[in-house]
């Protein structure tokens, strides 16, 4: 097969993806009874999985419009919390029916997406990201060590000219950079990268997933350093919207399990891929660190890397290192969620990790889950459990630390509080340079 390369890809529920909600296993709330016993049990907040809670926000966004703040899962209560401009208490009524839990916010998600745009146009520079969180109703600004001088007055002044209450820096103590080094390791072009998840490609034929700035270093990836070729590139995104790579294995007999090799003769299988939820507990295999855990504290990430500018990532504090790129990221039932691609720091001093979306890997490169297999057209939409549910951009976070840095944006280890109040500060790195594992 020849190679290829692409730069832009495809739109993914596109209906959902201006407030970058997933979609889940479906799960409506119960009809209101007539009585007024049964009407009241109805306004009292439903506990729910992460992944119901999605599908109820689904619904929900379609009717608020421009009343609709964002929204997130409060994990210890199980209940999907959505934030509301404006104090029309119809609205209040709407989302207490619905089985939510309604809190009264300053900034609608169209203007905290406007705001992300912003940025993006003035102060996109090495060593910054920015996603959005729902906990604090604003934009998280990071900044690693290396921005400093001019760089640092042009970030701080264009989060200033976005108004007050709108964004918030907080600083890194490493850099941010791709894990590339050297799931299980696979070498290429003398660097060495981690196997993200099998997959099934459009021609029936066997191949994987990997993160697109391994797929760049080199085309023919093999099990051993220097060792035989198993697969080459066919597609790779990096810089630009994602960081993702599709390997195909150069034998078409190739068994490709649908699982991932945790270590110690011990695999999950792999069941389906859905989008993360801020808040979900997910699981992270590299082929330098091993099986690292933690929970997804942003969505929709930009990240200005020395190499250029990616769009569109998971933002987790579960640590990594050079070689975890491209590794798997997922959920103790077996949903694939994310490709490990860059931050900072180490599993030592912890640090901001971020992921390529697999499910926007799949549908860019027209590949699937495992056989194909799943339980629903887009790769086994989640079921409803707590580990699989998708949210909106900065949706559901049970993260949001207080930072003492340019405001305190919420830390990507932050407690289980509403509004960043929480007393957990972001895990920082030891020093070490952000890196691309």
């Amino acid at each position: 097969m020849s190679h290829r390369r692409i730069t832009k890809r495809k739109a993914v529920l596109a209906g959902a993806a201006a407030v970058g909600i997933a979609a889940a296993a479906i799960l409506l709330p119960q009809a209101y009874a007539g009585q007024d016993g049964a009407r009241s049990g109805a306004m009292a907040p439903r506990t729910m999985s992460a992944a119901s809670a999605s599908e109820l926000l689904q619904q929900l966004v379609r009717q608020l419009g421009d009343s609709y703040g964002g929204a997130y899962y409060d994990a210890g209560k199980q209940q999907l919390v959505v934030n509301v401009v404006g104090d029309d208490n119809d609205i209040n009524v709407q989302v207490k029916k619905a089985g939510a839990v309604p809190r009264s916010v300053q900034n609608s998600a169209v203007k905290l997406t406007a705001a992300k745009n912003t940025l993006s146009r003035k102060a996109t520079v090495p060593g910054t990201s920015w996603a959005l969180d729902p906990r604090t109703n604003q934009v998280l600004v990071t900044a690693d060590r290396t921005v400093a001088g001019e760089r640092w007055d042009k970030l701080e002044s264009a989060v200033a000219d976005l108004g007050p209450g709108v964004a918030r820096i907080k600083r890194s103590a490493g850099e941010f950079k791709t894990f590339a080094e050297g799931g299980d390791a696979i070498f290429g072009g003398g660097a060495r990268c981690s196997l993200g998840f099998n997959v099934t490609t459009q021609d029936g034929s066997p191949g994987f997933l990997t993160a697109g700035h391994c797929g760049v270093a080199a085309e023919q990836w093999s099990e051993e350093a220097g060792g035989q070729p198993i697969g080459t590139v066919q597609e790779a995104v990096f810089p630009g919207e994602g960081d993702f790579a599709l390997v195909t294995y150069d034998d078409p007999g190739t068994e490709a399990p649908s699982a991932v090799d945790t270590g110690d003769g011990q695999t999950v299988a792999i069941t389906q891929a859905a989008d993360a939820a801020v808040g979900q507990d997910v699981i992270r295999m590299g082929s330098t660190t091993g099986l690292n855990d933690g929970q997804v504290t942003g969505l929709d990430a930009t990240v200005n890397y020395p190499e250029g500018t990616v769009s569109g990532l998971i933002q987790t504090n579960v640590c990594a290192e050079p070689g975890d790129s491209g590794g798997a990221l997922f959920t103790a039932d077996g949903t694939a969620v994310g490709l490990t691609s860059g931050g900072s720091g180490d599993c030592t001093g912890g640090g901001e990790t971020f992921f390529q979306p697999v499910t926007t890997a799949l549908e860019a490169v027209g590949a699937q889950i495992g056989n194909g297999a799943g339980d629903s057209a887009d790769n086994g939409g989640a079921g409803d459990d707590s580990g699989a549910g998708g949210a909106e951009d900065g949706g559901a976070g049970a993260d949001g630390g207080a930072d003492d840095n340019g405001g305190g944006d919420a830390g990507a280890d932050g407690g289980d509080e509403v509004g960043g109040n929480d007393t957990g500060g972001d895990a920082t790195g030891d020093g070490d340079s952000a890196q691309v594992n």
